[in-house]
């Protein structure tokens, strides 16, 4: 009879995200996977890489996996998790933090859970990569322009969305990070939105508008404005083709965003 780690051979499309109670948008699934390899992993077009080595236990009810980074943000330290193989259905529960790993499938606010599901995509990888050079598409990158004051990266501090405040547990999650005029906001390691923005200090308040290069508003346009205090900056955006927001809030039914950042 095969073992697991052999049945895991390949590549794997991830399909669905929950990550403490948050469920992930399809968007930003869209390139993201995982690649096995012997007893090694890989991630692929989550902007960021991530490796390291699997350890399976298939005696316990439910399996036992452990990943261990060896290579990008989380080198060093270990996921705990759980596992189940249904053909060319992957599941995994993993612990975020901390060593206590999962009883089952479910991933609770506060728990440090995540909760993912995958399917085998080597044909679907295939298929993309076909389709991209057919059609000759050229890797998005940022312009060459020069550095502006939003260079670098940023830790999400708060967020607001239509009114409603983002969880604390997601909002850990999620950085922005900015080289020349191009953004890119990932949560976790899993990209989100890629923008080229245009500002202008001169107004008041400053003003800031986003090009949707990637993600579910891809080439819509979104108007903001923004301040900056001290070490933070915050941006309220308009949601796409609608009008600039005037003051820096967010309210049920303006479908605005209101977010607070830190340069790390």
């Amino acid at each position: 009879m095969r073992q697991d780690l052999d049945l895991l051979q390949g590549t794997w499309t991830v399909t669905a995200l929950e990550v403490e109670g948050q469920k992930m948008p399809d968007a930003m699934l869209a390139n993201a996977r995982i690649v096995v390899k012997g007893n090694r992993f890989a991630n692929s077009g989550m902007g960021a890489v991530f490796k390291g080595t699997l350890e399976l236990d298939a005696t316990t009810s439910p399996h036992q996996l452990d990943m261990k980074f060896d290579a990008g943000p989380e080198k060093g330290n270990i996921n705990p998790g759980i596992y189940e193989l249904d053909g060319d259905t992957w599941r995994l529960c993993l612990a975020t933090r901390g060593t206590v790993r999962p009883s089952c499938f479910a991933s609770n606010p506060g728990s440090g859970f995540a909760l993912e599901s995958l399917t085998r995509g080597d044909a679907h990888v295939v298929a993309k990569a076909k389709a991209r050079a057919s059609k000759k598409i050229a890797p998005t990158s940022p312009k060459s322009t020069p550095e502006t004051e939003f260079e670098g990266e940023w830790h999400m501090i708060s967020g607001i969305m239509d009114g409603h405040p983002m969880d604390k547990s997601l909002v850990k999650w999620i950085r922005r990070v900015t080289q020349g005029n191009q953004t890119t906001v990932y949560a976790g390691p899993q990209e989100m939105m890629r923008i080229e923005f245009t500002s202008d200090s001169s107004k008041s308040p400053k003003t800031i508008d986003y090009l949707n290069i990637t993600g579910s508003n891809k080439g819509k346009t979104q108007h903001g404005i923004y301040e900056f205090e001290g070490a933070l900056l915050k941006i309220c955006i308009s949601a796409p083709d609608t009008p600039r927001p005037s003051q820096f809030q967010s309210a049920p039914g303006d479908n605005r965003m209101l977010t607070v950042w830190k340069r790390v």
